[in-house]
């Protein structure tokens, strides 16, 4: 840009406007320049940094960068000076044609932070393109005939540049019988005709030679020229005329092919040949025009031949001449101006840009989604667009400029509910019948860590057998996350505690990423019944999410215990029983009783009897009860019998397989005559047994009462949930049920068998029923003091009637 500056008011003044002008263009956030066209490489625009309010220093490391679309190179920017230059050749009518207004629209961009500034550098015109007539010689024909004042059209130059640049004024060299006469009419076109200024007479002068010149108004002004051969002829001396000079037509673009357009009607005075008149477009013509029309050169009807498109023209200007068939032929003119008339024949056009995508499903109410832009090439109402979007999207479109429209959330999003979204934007402009136009944008919502690892119940109930493998696989846990992906991806924990003396970690483990619960040692059922821990599962999200689920582990008895035998009494040994016994003791008398314990629980440990047979086959005269570990005579004893008799006793128990003990009874037989000592002991112990026995009947009155009574609820309980409780689907194991009865010579046995699932198997819990008959030996000999009573009774406690409890897991 060339300032002058001049010392005087009106400087001041035009330096306040400039300096006010500058202040407004920076306010509305757009810069504005100018610069001449052809101007030279490096010419100054403008400080466009200082005029921004950027730093020079800030220029290279905020990447200051300017962008312009197509136009890139025209302009360039010092980044050592923040100054705007031009960097190559600008023509300003390759750029924007006859374009009143011409200007490069630039994007300033800087980052660090962003921000984008709008920069117009208007293109001015120079006078650097000269008139131009479309031919350099015209001839002309006119007869002698033609009256003065009379009009010949001539075809004038025409000038790229605008403006002032652009105005053209004509000369013709000076003569007695032309001049130029220059019209402008409404329509802002201008008329150049030569005015027949006298009669003329083709004997006098034949043909006259005249030197058109064009000048424009620039400066300096530059000129073109046109050799005007005027012939004069000296027949048919009347054209043909128009009675109109200028015909306006308006047709809509949708017209068919071969629509009539306008029918012309020239007359000529003239008669016969001379009168007959030959329409045509005048030379030249536009390769537009011919395209879409034709004329009939007979009848002067225009016709459309190809399809008009007010998209492409909005009006067309046809020149036609009327040329008759005289032997001087004479031609009248006059121009047709065609207005295309639009009609909703373009559907809009939707562009979506995406801008953040996926969105996450935490996203907050308002979140820009994707920029919109609509268009339509129709004009008025046909080209004013809305948009829409299809309901139930929780998404809505904001207006942000005129056909500009941003996509918002409009409402909360659940990844879990709906994971993706087709959003269909549709644009309808306002013709009759509207167009319509849709574009989709697939919406994808990305995972946040919202939902917690869930097990399918918050308690599980696990059998395992004792004496388990160390190592062995008891139970898998199993937990189901919502989320996707790491946030989905679960791992288990123990929730370490002690157990006893001992960390829960020393008897069990699980696997992190199966869920597998392993048994780390042996389990115990004497030591541990019942482990009960609980077990974390969390997700790998930030910040991870977690729960946690209940184990109980039921130790379920295995026969590992061998029966073990309790010592007679004082100064005996574990396993053999000594007694004396007097050979007049009669049958089934009870001479001496085996007790045995078990460690195990239930069918482990209820305890049998059985007496070994004596060497040599002999049959002994002794037995000994099934259950209750009394021995007893089978008959009476005789000199025969063998004064010390040694008795072998095994003791089992009904685990599957059955482990054994064996005790050794030592008898010592006396006769009668040796036995009163004895039998003053027999009858004071008896004594003391009556007493004792007295008070086991009181207990086995209140045991029996007790027993019969959790009978009765048993089966009540079982009643009940039999008709209540859905059969089981799961796969588990049960343990068989048995049915255990007193033997004949009728005894307290128990069991402490529980109703148990071990491993797979199908079909509803089943109960284990144990019925117990007691009954009372008929007295007690006299070897069974009190020490023996209370070991009897000890056995007693034991006894249990289990009653069945339904798997919870």
């Amino acid at each position: 840009m060339l300032f002058s500056w001049r010392e005087g008011p009106g400087a001041r003044l035009l330096l306040l406007a400039l300096l006010l002008l500058a202040a407004w263009e920076s306010g509305s956030g757009q810069v504005h320049y100018s610069v001449p066209e052809e101007a030279k490489h490096g010419t100054f625009v403008g400080r466009i940094a200082q005029d921004l309010g950027l730093e020079l220093a800030e220029l290279v490391p905020r990447l200051f960068r300017v962008a312009s679309k197509g136009r890139g190179d025209l302009l360039e920017v010092n980044l050592q000076n923040g100054i705007l230059f031009v960097n190559s050749r600008i023509d300003r009518e390759e750029l924007c044609g006859r374009s009143a207004e011409c200007s490069i629209h630039l994007e300033v961009i800087v980052d660090r932070p962003l921000q984008v500034f709008h920069v117009e550098v208007e293109v001015t015109d120079i006078n650097d393109n000269p008139p131009v007539f479309p031919e350099s010689e015209k001839r002309i024909i006119i007869a002698e005939s033609r009256p003065p004042e009379t009009r010949f059209p001539l075809d004038g130059a025409s000038d790229a540049d605008i403006g002032v640049n652009s105005a053209l004024t004509y000369r013709v060299d000076p003569n007695d019988y032309f001049t130029l006469d220059t019209q402008n009419s409404r329509e802002q076109m201008s008329s150049l005709s030569l005015v027949l200024r006298k009669p003329l007479d083709r004997e006098e002068i034949q043909e006259h030679s005249l030197l058109l010149t064009a000048s424009d108004g620039g400066k300096p002004e530059l000129t073109s020229t046109v050799q005007l051969l005027i012939t004069i002829l000296d027949v048919n001396d009347n054209a043909p005329e128009f009675d109109q000079l200028i015909y306006k037509v308006r047709m809509l673009e949708n017209s068919l092919n071969g629509s009539l357009v306008i029918k012309l009607n020239a007359t000529d005075p003239d008669d016969g040949t001379n009168a007959d008149i030959t329409y045509s477009f005048r030379r030249p013509v536009s390769p537009a025009v011919l395209y879409a029309f034709y004329i009939n050169p007979d009848s002067g009807e225009i016709r459309t031949k190809g399809k008009l498109d007010f998209e492409e023209n909005k009006l067309y200007e046809i020149s036609v001449e009327a040329i008759d068939k005289g032997n001087i032929p004479m031609a009248g003119h006059c121009t047709i101006l065609v207005e295309i008339v639009d009609i909703n024949d373009n559907a809009p056009e939707v562009t979506i840009t995406s801008l953040a995508l996926p969105v996450r499903e935490d996203a907050q109410v308002g979140t820009v989604i994707a920029l919109i832009s609509v268009s339509d090439r129709d004009s008025g109402a046909n080209g004013q667009v809305t948009c829409s979007l299809m309901p139930h999207n929780p998404f809505k479109l904001v207006s942000t400029f005129k056909n500009y429209y941003s996509l918002v959330l409009d409402n909360t999003l659940n990844r879990e509910s709906v994971a993706n979204y087709e959003v269909v934007v549709t644009a309808r402009d306002g013709g009759l019948p509207s167009l319509s136009a849709t574009a989709s944008v697939s919406v994808e919502v990305a995972d946040v860590n919202d939902n917690a690892p869930a097990f399918a119940q918050p308690e599980y109930t696990v059998f395992v057998k004792e004496n388990n493998p160390p190592g062995c696989h008891i139970f898998t846990v199993s937990a189901r996350d919502a989320d996707a992906q790491e946030n989905a991806l679960v791992s288990y924990s123990l929730v370490e505690r002690r157990v006893g003396e001992r960390a829960l970690s020393s008897y069990v483990s699980v696997h992190a990423e199966s869920g597998k619960v392993y048994a780390l040692q042996p389990l115990d059922h004497e030591e541990l019944e019942l482990l009960q821990f609980q077990v974390s599962a969390r997700d790998a999200g930030v910040p991870p999410l977690g729960s946690n689920v209940t184990l109980q582990v039921f130790v379920l008895d295995e026969n590992d215990n061998a029966p073990a035998l309790l010592p007679p009494g004082p100064g005996g040994g574990p396993s053999a029983v000594s007694q004396v016994v007097s050979r007049s003791v009669e049958t089934g008398h009870v001479v001496a009783k085996v007790r045995a314990v078990d460690a195990d629980s239930g069918y482990n440990a209820w305890l049998s009897y059985e007496l070994q047979p004596v060497a040599g086959g002999a049959r002994s005269p002794f037995r000994v009860g099934l259950y209750s570990g009394e021995i007893s005579t089978t008959r009476a004893l005789d000199e025969a019998d063998a004064p010390r008799q040694r008795l072998l006793v095994l003791v089992k128990d009904h685990g599957e397989p059955a482990l054994t003990a064996t005790a050794t009874v030592l008898l010592s037989l006396e006769d009668s005559g040796q036995a009163p000592k004895a039998s003053s002991r027999a009858l004071s112990g008896a004594a003391g047994a009556e007493t004792a026995l007295v008070d086991v009947n009181v207990y086995l009155i209140i045991a029996i009462c007790a027993v019969s009574s959790l009978f009765v609820l048993t089966l009540l309980l079982y009643t009940a949930l039999r008709c209540s409780a859905p059969p089981s689907e799961g796969k588990c194991g049960l343990v068989k049920p048995r049915l255990v009865c007193s033997s004949a010579v009728g005894s307290w046995s128990y069991s402490q068998q529980k109703q148990q699932r071990v491993c797979s198997g199908e079909g509803p819990p089943k109960t284990d029923l144990m019925a117990f008959s007691p009954s009372l030996p008929p007295c007690l000999s006299s070897s069974e003091g009190p020490g023996e009573i209370e070991a009897e009774l000890e056995q007693l406690k034991k006894i249990t009637v289990p009653i069945s409890v339904p798997k919870t897991g």
